[in-house]
């Protein structure tokens, strides 16, 4: 079926990749950026439980990734990849829970291509440079799927306290959403069982119990900057208190309109950010959901005890309660996406190992050829054309990569099918050549880890810095390992001072300060937002950007 030594180098290679990631690509603006600079403030501070971000109250999202993070930043010093370090490791474990959870269910097959396909989804090579409170997310909410599991057909009470307590870091790590998944799987799971016994059962009043000596310390927090301090201003509104926001506002208040924020809130959003944040599995999962379903009304809503709904359940109910919300970004699904992995696996396995679905193995195949090519083209173009400073070696192994590619489908003799084989493969490869070239070459153009870096080798003073009339980088605070404050008053300027800030404010401090010098230039672009104008390099300059750094007095 699947070799160990095949799963164990799939995995391998995607663990390297991540590793080229965590080590070779700068953080990036806005919400990796901001999380390291959280939790490097906090070691800077001293202050654990009242979070502070840029010297102000901090409401957003639960501390533990900042806890986990600036911990390995005491340890390991303040790099962005000791930021990354935790988040990496608790993605790794979610994969493993993967696999655990689909061994049980569906045997060893079955749990190797969903590690695989959750390994090498384009989500997991994002969020595991791209560190977000998703990325651990994830991590912990598999684990408790996995530990339910094994607790509900072993009974054992080590898989059942292994299990809330991951639901309490999962809720520490970004709420209530930690418990809702694993609840909504199983709930759903147990209802087509018609296992009625297993939605009254005095267990679960333990594991709330476990889950509220983990919410504990940040309570105490919460309770302590905003219950005992009532009033302060997050977003523009008074926050009475924060234990409210937290259990009830972040989350629940998405569908009431009480959540500060409104955006991408149609339902089909999410959905058509899985087009790309699924690849190369997303054409291979929307059957795999459609035939189960059809699969489930055949038999009238109703499964046997062996069989499982815990993946369909836990994706379906997520799904249409995230698309619900008020608020909406591409990496809201990602938590689910463990559940989508293994609904893949088996569909995959009966395509291609059992045969059941011979009639759409050749429309299949043919299609995702097509849309694999279309990715190898892309990446040799990106590697060759895009950046003129990229090595050539990266545009020779891209086309190497293309031409093994085709030696695969021509072969067809591979110990996998060759459907499994260039999907893994173009997804590993092309993910090889963007952490590897693309990404670092991209984020030179970001202003913040690129003003930081010419503060250094500039030896210029932090505390002479101050912003005017250009975005608050958080690279900037954390690369450079100090919050530079922002002025928005000219007039305020010291002519001892030196101001970062756009190119087009230059004339303006040179009518206040006539003897001010340019320090530094450098380019400033929105990463995030790739267009084709900045991917043309005759085209890019007229798409960046530029700021300064200013010396006011102009000595040096």
């Amino acid at each position: 079926m699947v070799s160990n030594k095949f799963f164990y180098a799939v995995i391998g290679s995607c663990i390297v990749i991540y590793l080229i990631g965590i080590f070779a690509i700068p953080l990036m603006d806005i919400d990796a950026s901001q999380y390291a600079s959280i939790s490097r403030e906090m070691i800077e501070r001293d202050s654990f439980l009242q979070i502070f971000d840029r010297g102000q109250n901090y409401l957003d999202k639960p501390p533990l990734l900042f806890w986990l993070s600036a911990i390995s930043m005491q340890l390991l010093g303040v790099y962005d990849w000791a930021y990354r370090l935790p988040s990496l490791l608790v993605l790794l474990a979610g994969i493993y829970a993967t696999y655990q959870f689909a061994a049980i269910y569906y045997g060893a097959t079955i749990a190797k291509l969903s590690a695989m396909i959750l390994a090498s989804s384009q989500a997991l090579f994002l969020i595991s440079h791209d560190v977000r409170t998703d990325t651990m997310l994830m991590g912990w909410v598999m684990l408790s799927i996995w530990q339910l599991s094994v607790w509900f057909k072993l009974q054992r009470w080590i898989n059942f306290l292994l299990a809330f307590v991951f639901i309490g870091c999962g809720m520490m790590t970004k709420g209530p959403i930690a418990l809702m998944v694993p609840g909504l799987a199983f709930a759903s799971h147990f209802l087509l069982q018609r296992n009625w016994k297993q939605f009254y059962r005095w267990e679960y009043l333990v594991g709330i119990f476990i889950i509220g000596i983990i919410l504990l310390p940040m309570c105490v927090g919460l309770y302590q900057q905003y219950d005992l301090q009532p009033g302060k201003l997050i977003n523009g509104r008074p926050i009475d208190s924060g234990l409210r926001f937290y259990f009830w506002t972040q989350s629940f208040g998405r569908y009431t309109g009480e959540n500060f924020y409104h955006e991408m809130s149609y339902f089909t959003f999410l959905f058509e950010n899985m087009f790309w944040s699924f690849l190369p599995w997303i054409f291979f999962f929307l059957p795999a959901l459609f035939f189960a379903i059809k699969e489930l009304f055949k038999h009238k809503l109703q499964i046997s005890s062996e069989q499982e709904f815990i993946t369909y359940g836990g994706f379906i109910l997520t799904y249409i309660i995230l698309a619900r919300s008020q608020a909406q970004l591409p990496h809201y699904i990602f938590v689910v996406y463990p559940l989508a992995a293994v609904i893949t696996g088996k569909f995959l396995y009966d395509l291609f190992y059992l045969n059941k679905l011979v009639k759409w193995l050749k429309p299949l195949y043919y299609f995702h050829l097509f849309i694999f090519v279309l990715l190898w083209i892309a990446i040799i173009v990106i590697t060759g054309l895009v950046f003129n400073e990229v090595s050539y070696l990266f545009s020779i192994l891209a086309i190497f990569g293309f031409g093994l590619f085709v030696w695969v489908v021509a072969k067809k003799t591979v110990i996998i099918p060759t459907g499994l084989a260039i999907a893994l493969l173009t997804s590993i490869g092309v993910n090889f050549l963007l952490s590897s070239s693309f990404y670092p070459q991209l984020l030179q153009y970001q202003m913040g880890n690129d003003a930081a870096k010419a503060i250094k080798e500039k030896q210029l003073n932090p505390n002479d810095i101050k912003l005017y009339g250009i975005h608050n980088s958080n690279a900037l605070h954390f690369y450079a390992k100090h919050i530079f404050p922002y002025e928005s008053n000219k007039q305020l300027f010291k002519q001892t001072e030196k101001v970062l800030t756009s190119k087009d404010s230059v004339g303006v401090f040179k009518n206040l300060f006539p003897a001010a010098e340019i320090v530094h230039e450098g380019n400033q672009f929105s990463v995030s937002m790739l267009t084709f104008q900045f991917l043309n390099p005759a085209s890019r300059a007229e798409a960046t950007g530029r700021y300064v750094i200013l010396d006011l007095d102009g000595k040096p």
